[in-house]
């Protein structure tokens, strides 16, 4: 493998294998390809080529130095071209993998490639969106019917087996098998009956699923089990899965509740990603905020901060396995014990103190009511919780009025609720929910809310069905926006299939917020997507939906009136001839410093993961902590070429993915219009609360 790589190298780039093996030092060599790469920047060359000799040109400014690789805490040194050098020379010194140089050569033969890229046409993303169907489509909906139909089965018998549980849900003395299938097929429809029959042994996921799971799957969940990693799968979404050898590639969905060989290892060190979620009782956390006592409260930014309830919040519809907070289920914060979940101080005590939070603080505008899973929390909880956002928000804007202008604090202006439920459990919402969201947004808006949003997470055309399209229309109808966000984890970023999602949910009246790199610990290696692929999918598939400035405003109208949205939407994409509204921004979050896709490539390890330097989102405000910190360094969790090798693996062509090799920076989107905040109608002061930095 290693000669004929090394081939490779001297018949596609023969003088820079030349200049290698008569470089009696490594400076040479770094010399030679500093002032090859700053000729081809100043000739008549392809944009392909220069930013290839770009790229090169700011790796060598890193070469040999070390950095702070903020999401591991520690320093690491940069040696990219001495291992090429020594690799080139046959004289390598440290365990170099062939997935460094891969990603070398790839860098190294664009830089004097006289081609630019391939384009990636309209024509292309309508073949690759084509190979996704949604759980709308016909023959998924009859597959799914049997699926539903083989689980009722099971969960008969796994009724009859606890006769003698007392519980809402079993049967009459003396039914029949049919007539225990009637009633299973009327529970089917109540949410608690499936978080009641919910499975959580991997022995059971496996019957539930035909015994369909391997035998070293099987060994890695109980591994897992052992290791104390929560299983919690409904038999609503269980039934989603296919376990035939035959039909639709249902990966994106594995991938959430098949748990990885990487994460099943890693669970019990798991390390916090976003470093503020680390809460010390007195201390600002690591954005730079004072927070309550507990782990309620949650912040990073100016503008919006994050109130997890101490109620059934604090659970989901199930386990994502790239869940953002593994850390708190781990630590047992979150989890799916509900009676365990029951708050220990009354919300009498509780709320208030947290309401009084937000209420003081001079710069929040914004609250995210999340978990866990916010739509978790039951209907009289969720309705005194709203409640008292709603008093307080009233309280801040009556609070107002005695301060003077340029001196007055951030009204609230946008609730959010975080809720996957839509994808995971859509018989949640049903009309008790409906009328606490509509009653709220009334009363919401004369306390000067101007914007209430369902921010859920659906990961594939797959997950929406038409129970969950039900959903969406039940809570669009209470006058609330929907906005979704997608982890591009590896199945959810082949091609065509993010741009798929994104038409199926525009057609429904969902918007499109953010798409998500999987942060990049060890625990997801198995599901890491590159910075570069998502630059790729936002450069050559997203783009391929633009909107003008008419059609944009065009859309804030149609969000902001907040009636008959999914009518509105639905009939303007077709009036325009949209394939999607690209409205959501590519982003990582960042450990500390926000979400951000404004990077550059310095460096590459021996196993081949990018080092990228990162800075912040320019477009928003941050925490004053920002000014202190600086750039960030990340190094990503897999090499580019161990990700095509996963695509690979899933039937991808790899041939498809060719030009990502070539993305080796990013800038964040700017946000769209629909996401912005409303204007005030007074100056709001500058100053801070709450912030434990001081200039």
């Amino acid at each position: 493998m290693k000669e004929n790589s090394l081939k490779r190298w001297g018949r596609v780039m023969p003088l820079l294998v030349k200049a290698a093996k008569e470089s009696r030092e490594e400076e040479i060599f770094f010399e030679y390809l500093r002032s090859e790469a700053v000729k081809i920047v100043n000739l008549p060359k392809s944009e392909n080529s220069k930013e290839c000799a770009l790229t090169v040109i700011e790796m060598l400014t890193h070469e040999k130095r070390s950095v702070f690789e903020l999401s591991k805490g520690k320093k690491i040194y940069i040696e990219t071209f001495t291992m090429l050098w020594e690799y080139l020379n046959g004289t390598t010194q440290t365990d170099t993998d062939e997935d460094l140089t891969e990603d070398l050569f790839h860098l190294l033969s664009g830089m004097y490639s006289l081609e630019e890229r391939a384009p990636y046409s309209r024509g292309t993303l309508f073949r690759h969106m084509k190979r996704w169907p949604s759980g709308l489509d016909k023959e998924i909906r009859g597959k799914r019917e049997q699926n539903k139909e083989r689980i009722i089965e099971l969960l008969i018998d796994k009724i009859e087996r606890r006769h003698h549980v007392a519980s809402r849900y079993s049967y009459p003395s003396g039914a029949t098998r049919e007539e225990k299938r009637e009633i299973t097929r009327h529970w089917w429809e109540d949410f608690r009956f499936h978080l009641s029959m919910a499975v959580k042994t991997p022995g059971e996921l496996n019957h539930f699923l035909g015994e369909s799971l391997s035998t070293k799957l099987m060994r890695i969940l109980s591994k897992g089990k052992n290791k104390g990693i929560p299983y919690f799968v409904t038999p609503y979404y269980l039934s989603l899965l296919n376990i035939d050898n035959k039909g639709f590639d249902d990966s994106a969905i594995r991938s959430y509740v098949l748990y990885s060989e990487s994460l099943v290892n890693t669970y019990g060190n798991i390390k916090a990603w976003e470093k503020e979620d680390i809460i010390e009782n007195g201390k600002p956390n690591a954005a730079g905020w004072y927070l309550p006592e507990g782990h309620n409260i949650h912040r990073r930014y100016p503008e919006v901060a994050i109130m997890i309830p101490d109620t059934r919040g604090r659970s989901c519809g199930g386990l994502c396995a790239s869940c953002q907070r593994m850390y708190d289920f781990q630590s047992e914060r979150l989890n799916f014990d509900f009676d365990a979940l029951k708050p220990k101080e009354s919300w009498d005590v509780k709320l208030p103190k947290l309401m009084h939070y937000f209420e003081t603080d001079s710069q929040i505008r914004d609250i995210l009511i999340t978990g866990g899973d916010a739509l978790m929390t039951r209907n009289k909880p969720l309705a005194k919780i709203l409640d008292a956002v709603a008093v307080m928000a009233e309280s801040k804007r009556e609070a107002n009025k005695k301060r003077e202008a340029g001196e007055k604090y951030a009204e609230i202006q946008r609730v959010r609720l975080g809720s996957r439920l839509p994808a995971y459990l859509p018989f949640r919402i049903e009309d008790d929910l409906i009328d606490i969201l509509r009653n709220f947004r009334e009363r919401g808006l004369r306390a000067g809310i101007r914007q209430f949003v369902i921010q859920t997470h659906f990961q594939t055309p797959l997950e929406i069905t038409p129970e969950a399209k039900r959903a969406i229309k039940m809570l669009l109808s209470a006058g609330w926006i929907i906005t979704n966000q997608l982890v591009f984890n590896a199945a959810a970023s082949r091609r065509g299939h993010t741009a798929r999602l994104r038409q199926v949910l525009n057609s429904l009246g969902v918007i499109t917020y953010y798409t998500f790199s999987v942060k990049g610990f060890k625990e997801n290696h198995t599901l890491f997507s590159p910075a570069a692929r998502s630059m790729q999918e936002k450069e050559e598939e997203k783009s391929l939906s633009p909107m003008s400035e008419e059609q944009k405003k065009r859309l804030l109208e149609i969000v902001n009136s907040g009636e008959n949205i999914y009518y509105k939407i639905k009939e303007f994409l077709k009036e325009n001839n949209l394939l999607f509204f690209p409205t959501d921004r590519n982003v990582l979050n960042l450990p500390a410093i926000g979400k951000s896709m404004t990077f550059k490539l310095i460096g590459i390890t021996a196993k081949g993961e990018r080092i990228l330097r990162f800075d912040h989102d320019k477009t928003r405000i941050h925490s004053p902590v920002i000014d202190k910190m600086g750039e960030v360094y990340i190094v990503e969790n897999r090499s580019v070429a161990s990700y095509l090798r996963e695509l690979e693996g899933m039937g991808e062509k790899i041939s498809e993915y060719s030009s990502i090799w070539y993305y080796t920076s990013g800038e964040t989107e700017p946000q769209s219009r629909i996401f912005d905040y409303p204007s005030f109608e007074e100056e709001v002061t500058v100053k801070m609360t709450n912030i434990g930095i001081i200039d």
